[in-house]
């Protein structure tokens, strides 16, 4: 039962994690805790190059809209349309943020600290670079199970039609 509902929900538990986890590794860096006050703050004071405060960001953005569309996606837009596509973009555009966003934290920290970077924030960037190849990963795979699932649909209502249509032409007589 777990193992369908990992194969089934699988997108949606995947923004799920998405969502929750980078935030949870940043309330484990910075010392205070996520109040609406703190993250006041932390936007006031934004620096792309100091503050941590947008990865957790871009991972709720990317989560939300990943999920709209697999929300408003069925079977043939999942294995043919927008779900595949848009998820590779948004995943492929934070991981560009979050690569840029790693070069400018370690470096300027790196100068800063004296070479020391805490193993909790490569850990936030690597999370959120996994998450972001997980995604693609899950929508590949949703897209693939969804083309057999029409492809068995599409077999079977071909195996209907040529049924009732020799029935139709060749009818069997019972003796």
């Amino acid at each position: 039962m777990v193992i369908s509902l990992l194969l089934f929900s699988a997108p949606v538990l995947l923004v799920i994690a998405d969502a929750l986890l980078p935030s949870a590794l940043l309330s484990t860096i910075s010392s205070s805790s996520l109040s609406l006050e703190n993250l006041a703050s932390h936007f006031n004071d934004y620096d792309f190059r100091y503050s941590l405060i947008d990865i957790p960001l871009i991972s709720i953005i990317r989560s939300f809209i990943i999920f709209c569309v697999y929300s408003l996606c069925d079977g043939p837009r999942l294995s043919h349309g927008p779900y595949l596509g848009i998820t590779t973009m948004c995943s492929v555009l934070s991981l560009m943020f979050v690569s840029l966003k790693a070069v400018y934290i370690f470096s300027v920290r790196g100068i800063d600290r004296s070479g020391y970077v805490g193993g909790t924030e490569i850990a936030l960037f690597v999370c959120s670079c996994a998450l972001a190849v997980g995604h693609v990963v899950v929508a590949y795979r949703t897209s693939c199970r969804e083309r057999r699932k029409l492809l068995v649909y599409k077999i079977d209502i071909e195996a209907v039609s040529v049924s009732s249509h020799c029935t139709r032409h060749f009818p069997f007589q019972q003796s």
